[in-house]
């Protein structure tokens, strides 16, 4: 049994229809990547796991359970939680104090802050300054923190790279194997296809709400991601 498995999703924005029928896994352990092109339905998929975005209930089983349709408060205390395009920290929140909002489920699990500061350290460091005064990159530190303080089974990270530099990206996505270790799965949605390909076990692409291509990096070729991605 996948950890998470969705059956035929759709989406809709008022008359609009952004996604057609999404079917795809995620297995214990796994970091899944999605990628696709702007527009494509990456942020409206993630937002329909996790109680956002309205679904029809069976299109969507965690850990074997129909969780589509359900208020996104109780999927996160089922163990899925989300890291937020654009991280969305509370301004008015010290670095801890943001790390600590994400606790309010009261999971059990290994995620304390004693961990997180030993996964970034420069957030221990800075623990006691506004959230939004760090720079873009320690901001989506503690995004993911944030979100791993829940001590979830799976994370979604929407565009985790977006807008940072390099040697910033290469940092964050460091920390992935560690973030493994304890138990915790991973779907990422990331534009960078070569990032995409360098930390997932498997690889949905994307285009106009359906899934265009699907397999393991290691196995399809540039011209299939390109074909795939860019319908061209």
């Amino acid at each position: 049994m996948s950890l998470l498995e969705t059956r035929g999703v759709t989406a809709f924005y008022g008359d609009f229809q952004a996604l057609y029928g999404i079917d795809m896994g995620v297995e214990e352990g796994e970091t899944v990547a999605i990628i696709g092109s702007n527009g494509a339905g990456k942020s409206s998929f993630l937002r329909a796991l996790c109680g956002l975005q309205k679904t029809a209930p069976d299109s969507v089983r965690f850990g074997g359970d129909a969780i589509g349709g359900l208020a996104a408060h109780h999927i996160v205390g089922l163990g899925l939680a989300m890291v937020p395009e654009g991280r969305r920290l509370f301004p008015s929140l010290s670095v801890e104090e943001n790390l600590l909002v994400g606790a309010y489920s009261k999971r059990p699990g290994p995620w304390t802050l004693e961990r997180l500061y030993a996964l970034f350290p420069i957030l221990g460091e800075r623990r006691h300054n506004p959230g939004t005064a760090l720079s873009g990159g320690q901001q989506q530190m503690v995004a993911i923190g944030r979100a791993l303080m829940s001590n979830p089974r799976l994370l979604l990270c929407d565009e985790i790279s977006l807008g940072l530099a390099p040697v910033v990206i290469r940092d964050i996505y460091a920390a992935l194997p560690g973030i493994k270790a304890e138990g915790t799965s991973v779907l990422v949605v990331e534009q960078d296809v070569g990032q995409a390909m360098k930390v997932a076990d498997r690889l949905y692409c994307f285009q106009e709400g359906r899934v265009s291509l699907a397999g393991r990096p290691g196995e399809l070729t540039r011209e299939q991601i390109s074909l795939a991605y860019f319908g061209v």
